[in-house]
């Protein structure tokens, strides 16, 4: 079993509270660079939420 299978059956049922979790660190690390590294950013949140079943809809972005 590799790690990411481990990840992803810890996260079973908690879809909610991983997305807002890839958020939140995404923003930390906008945060800290100065958004230098935005898109890289965006689309690393992308590639999680696509692995994990978190998809977001881009045209509402959680509130925060």
């Amino acid at each position: 079993m590799s790690f990411m299978d481990k990840l992803k059956g810890m996260l079973k049922g908690h879809e909610g509270t991983a997305g807002k979790g890839i958020d939140k660190g995404g923003d930390y690390v906008d945060q800290r660079t100065g958004n230098t590294y935005q898109s890289q950013v965006d689309t690393a949140q992308d590639k999680l939420r696509n692995e994990f079943g978190t998809r977001q809809d881009r045209g509402n972005p959680p509130r925060t």
